[in-house]
């Protein structure tokens, strides 16, 4: 009986030390790695499991010649004009078409040139003893840039949120007449939620954009920008950025090295002011540009965030555009005048005019420069990191006719977009996932394959979205085991109705968010929400390709990522 009870103590013994030993290995396995590092890794296992489940087919490869044309295609890409709303129309047989950006050409508080416009038309104003109006078309600065500069269409009056864009028309080719050099006063900001804001205040000892841009560069600070293609703000970042760097020259080796290294600290660059809000809401920006008039108007904004100006004014000019006859620049200047006269206090209660102390301090720029910074920004915005894209294409019954071909032609259009030294792959799927194209260096010879693959897809069967993510998400991290300083992103092209797969919509997006892959979607004749809550994981953009304007939000989707 002793023994036995010997024995027993020591397996007992056995047994406690061994629960101990697990225990203190099992407390201690993530010591040294920080959540991120546990979430990445549990993420990757989890999609090497849903892998396994999927099992996609590979398909057999299918070239295609290609075929880039050396002139500037930008016109066939732009949509048609009438896709841009007319908020005051012209009230007379005699008048001078406007086109206004956004801020001050919709409606509410953002409506400022729409009432003036209202007011004008209803005021008698005549010309040569005839009666006179104008109209007003929305239009985004950029957007404007591109229909005038290539010839596609153009107004009698231009008025972009700042003359940053008047000059890139000159540097395009185009001269135009200063009719007013401000309508109505506005400024772009930066801004820092309250914390933020208060620590680069102690450290720095002021907040500007010198304290933000070495913050930013130092990574102490997260932030985002607008695209500055299209973007008046976005385009002021850059530049005032630029120049920040080398105040003489913003095109140098030095002020591109600063931006480069300020740019590694980017996570993002928005295609809208709405995306990088709602990452700005969603904790992953510590601070991001607008305007003054959207932040002065937005309780929500005041509340949370400091705003710091920089760079150049946004007093919205208004020119007159060459094709402009001279009877409608005497419209333009009657317009202007009352605007002079009588659009003041309603500009005042509408956000406008305020921070009217704020003067730039940053140097003119003339249309050349700012074209070559806008390529620059092309070459740079990476940081010498290639890009790593799968694109995802539904082919599923519900895609037949129009959708898939609209798919195909904006694909191959926007090929010539994407920087050849990115790696690009191509995924398909309706019931069953197929890799049309593995991953690899977007030259001539993946160009040619990527371009068959895209030609000769069919449409049929069910469609399992999360499915096809999970393959190109799986693509993408193997493509980055090869490129570990790669940026990895996935375009997802498909009308947003999922209903077949075995991968759940809630499991795909605990692995995507581990991973870290922003997923951008475009949607064709879609359930834009659905595509939303794809792109809204990893702070990425959603596109409805059911204007007419699909090939052109892409130019400039690729120009500001790819």
């Amino acid at each position: 009986m002793g023994k036995k009870r010997v024995v027993v103590g020591m397996v007992v013994g056995l047994v406690v030390i061994s629960a101990l030993v697990f225990g203190i290995l099992f407390a201690t396995r993530n010591v040294g790695k920080t959540e991120r590092t546990i979430s990445t890794e549990s993420a990757q296992q989890r999609l090497t499991h849903m892998m396994r489940e999927i099992e996609p087919a590979t398909a057999d490869p299918v070239k295609s010649s290609v075929e880039y044309t050396a002139q500037d295609t930008t016109a066939d890409e732009l949509p048609d004009l009438d896709t841009n709303e007319i908020t005051a129309r012209a009230t007379t047989d005699t008048f001078a078409e406007i086109w206004a950006s956004p801020e001050k050409a919709g409606q509410g508080t953002d409506g400022w040139i729409r009432e003036m416009a209202e007011g004008f038309n209803k005021s008698g104003a005549t010309v040569a003893g005839k009666p006179v109006s104008v109209q007003i078309r929305t239009m985004s600065s950029g957007l404007g840039v591109d229909y005038i500069a290539t010839g596609k269409a153009a107004p009698a009056g231009y008025t972009p949120s700042n003359m940053l864009f008047v000059n890139l028309l000159a540097g395009r080719g185009v001269k135009t007449d200063v009719v007013r050099e401000r309508l109505v006063g506005n400024v772009a900001g930066i801004l820092l939620d309250k914390d933020h804001h208060s620590t680069l205040q102690q450290k720095y000892g002021s907040v500007d954009l010198k304290a933000v841009t070495e913050a930013v560069g130092a990574g102490e600070l997260t932030m985002g920008y607008t695209n500055p293609f299209t973007s008046s703000t976005g385009l002021n970042f850059l530049v005032s950025t630029l120049l920040r760097y080398d105040s003489a020259n913003p095109l140098s080796g030095k002020a591109t090295e600063g931006f480069r290294q300020f740019q590694s600290n980017v996570p993002f660059v928005a295609l809208t002011t709405v995306q990088m809000r709602d990452a700005a809401e969603r904790g992953a920006l510590d601070g991001f540009v607008t305007e003054w008039q959207l932040y002065n108007n937005d309780p929500s904004l005041s509340n949370t965030y400091v705003f710091t100006p920089f760079g150049y004014r946004h007093d919205n000019p208004l020119v007159s555009c060459p094709t402009a006859t001279d009877e409608e620049r005497q419209i333009l200047e009657l317009f202007a005048q009352y605007c002079d006269d009588n659009g003041q206090e309603l500009a005042n209660r509408y956000g406008f005019n305020g921070k009217d102390d704020y003067v730039s301090e940053v140097p003119e720029i003339d249309g050349s420069t700012l074209v070559s910074a806008q390529e620059l920004y092309k070459k740079n915005k990476d940081t010498g990191r290639p890009v790593i894209a799968v694109f995802v294409a539904d082919v599923s019954g519900s895609m037949s006719g129009t959708p898939l071909s609209e798919l195909q032609s904006s694909l191959i259009n926007s090929m010539r977009y994407i920087n050849k030294e990115n790696y690009v792959g191509l995924v398909s799927y309706s019931d069953t996932v197929t890799i049309d194209v593995p991953v690899a260096k977007f030259d001539l010879n993946q160009q040619s394959l990527f371009k068959g693959a895209v030609e000769h897809m069919r449409a049929a069967g069910g469609t399992a979205t999360y499915d096809a993510i999970i393959v190109a998400s799986s693509l993408v991290l193997d493509a980055i085991n090869a490129n570990p300083d790669a940026k990895p992103m996935i375009f997802v092209l498909s009308d947003g109705e999922t209903n077949q797969g075995s991968v759940k919509f809630e499991d795909m997006k605990e692995v995507i968010a581990g991973l870290h892959i922003p997923i951008y979607t475009i949607g064709y004749n879609a359930n834009i929400d659905a595509l939303k809550m794809i792109s809204g994981i990893n702070e990425a953009a959603s596109i409805d390709a059911s204007t007419d304007d699909v090939t052109y939000q892409l130019r400039n989707l690729f120009n500001a990522n790819m």
